[in-house]
């Protein structure tokens, strides 16, 4: 499909954006944001260089996932390509973490809590910690939020680091991981088919010109959107107003919303235990008779389908559950918030991603049927929690349906 070519230009574009935004871009909380706002209205052409590097981030987060899910679906981890695989994951942890970076920089409202947001997410180990009575001694979410933002609140700290990390060690580090990623595709034999439709392309001038046409797609796709649509710029951060409802990126709602019942199941245990999965997939699964090929066999997609319709259902039902009745976890103390803790939607959710594994690995002796039933309840999922964050959460995160009017304070 093309889209690891697709996200390889899509980078390249960010990274010519990225540098002619730096020329006119303060990293500082007195001056940044009048400097975005210069770029907007007095820089020429700086209006449609910002609104190309904003639509092309979250098009590099977009297509990232949609890379994932080809690769895995055709089987493209299996045989020798187990490292690239790895390095594909790690790949798509530094683009979220490149966007997220990026987020700060405008300083505005907006970007100012999604980022506090985001921090406290950061921090959710401490749930754990605060029960346990050992958070004086032993505190790995404040250590992991004072790293990322430089103390307890979104500062000048907070805004410099960002600017450090978006602006050179994520791209750099993106930049290496990229020529290896390359550079194992071919290593690997090329991209990943079945051996009878194995066919030879000459690279000039066959897939050459194919590439410059993916790319000038691109291009067009992107001045498109940033002509058309402006990226968002509010008024300037003020910490003294907290946003309601206060949203992290689109990206990260997902987790929002599971933070938003335990803060260490929904915030680190579970997107954790998904990353590890991710990356243990190639050794696990050894069924390489139908590498190259989308979704192994019919019974590959019965098995995706299937998943993807009971996680929407258990979602749906848990969500409903959790809204129409509450949750005991919201109002419990003392051992009632231990177990809240551990039995919460976000746990069950993941209970009933890997049950559905385990019984799909009984019935059909199938590796390979297994971890797809597992990705697939899993993304679904997400999916399923980022929309509900993104249009059924309003003030003080209470559910409200699309159109409905949200109350004023």
């Amino acid at each position: 499909l093309g889209l690891g070519l697709i996200l390889a230009f899509v980078f390249l574009i960010m990274i010519v954006s990225g540098l002619v935004l730096m020329l006119h871009y303060t990293p500082s909380v007195e001056r940044a944001y009048d400097s975005v706002r210069d770029i907007n209205f007095i820089v020429p052409g700086g209006r449609i260089i910002r609104n190309l590097h904003r639509w092309g981030a979250h098009g590099m987060v977009l297509v990232s996932f949609l890379h994932l899910m080809r690769v895995f679906y055709t089987g493209s981890y299996l045989r020798s390509r187990a490292t690239n695989w790895v390095i594909g994951v790690c790949m798509l942890v530094v683009v979220l973490f490149m966007n997220f970076s990026g987020y700060l920089l405008p300083w505005d409202q907006l970007a100012y809590w999604a980022v506090t947001i985001g921090s406290n997410i950061a921090a959710s180990a401490r749930e754990l910690t605060d029960l346990l009575g050992i958070t004086g001694v032993f505190d790995p979410g404040g250590f992991l939020r004072k790293l990322l933002i430089g103390g307890e609140t979104v500062g000048q700290q907070a805004l410099r680091r960002f600017f450090m990390l978006h602006a050179v060690f994520l791209p750099l580090t993106l930049l290496v991981l990229c020529g290896v990623h390359f550079w194992r595709i071919r290593k690997d034999g090329g991209l990943n088919i079945p051996e009878a439709k194995g066919e030879k392309w000459y690279s000039w001038p066959v897939l050459m010109w194919a590439e410059l046409a993916t790319l000038l797609c691109v291009v067009v796709t992107l001045l498109a959107m940033a002509l058309v649509v402006d990226a968002p710029l509010r008024e300037p951060a003020n910490p003294a107003f907290p946003d309601n409802p206060a949203k992290s990126p689109w990206y990260f709602l997902g987790i929002q919303e599971l933070v938003s019942h335990s803060a260490f199941s929904g915030g680190m245990l579970i997107p954790l235990l998904f990353i590890a999965f991710l990356v243990s997939i190639p050794y696990i699964d050894r069924e390489d008779r139908y590498a190259g090929t989308w979704f192994s066999s019919v019974s590959g997609i019965r098995t995706s389908l299937v998943s993807v319709c009971l996680s929407v259902v258990v979602a749906v039902v848990l969500t409903a559950l959790s809204v129409r009745l509450g949750w005991f976890g919201n109002h419990a103390g003392g051992w009632l918030r231990v177990l809240a803790m551990v039995v919460n939607p976000a746990t069950l959710m993941a209970a009933s991603c890997i049950l559905w594994s385990l019984i799909v690995r009984k019935r059909t002796a199938s590796t390979r049927l297994s971890a797809m039933a597992l990705f697939s309840f899993g993304i679904a999922a997400y999916a399923v929690f980022t929309a509900l964050g993104l249009w059924f959460r309003g003030p003080d995160w209470e559910f409200y349906w699309p159109g409905a009017t949200w109350p004023v304070y």
